[in-house]
């Protein structure tokens, strides 16, 4: 999906808005961290942080139970 926007000045600043179309595509909302980069510095890509985060959450936590449970598990797999 590509949309052109305009920013609009907040104060000193300028914001992007993103409307809530996009937002709910992305699974995000005003409390998601956004990760902003310029990797060529020509454009800006704009990345929910939440999905990094729950993955190292998520193998973490797998890492624990595999460590912990690791051996009964493969054995109730056989």
């Amino acid at each position: 999906m590509t949309v052109t926007k305009k920013l609009s000045k907040h104060g000193n600043s300028y914001a992007l808005i993103i409307e809530r179309p996009i937002l709910e595509l992305l699974g995000i909302s005003s409390d998601t961290l956004l990760q902003i980069s310029t990797p060529d510095g020509a454009s800006i890509v704009i990345t929910p942080v939440k999905n990094k985060v729950q993955r190292r959450r998520f193998s973490s936590s797998l890492q624990k139970i595999n460590k912990k449970y690791g051996k009964a598990l493969k054995r109730l797999a056989e």
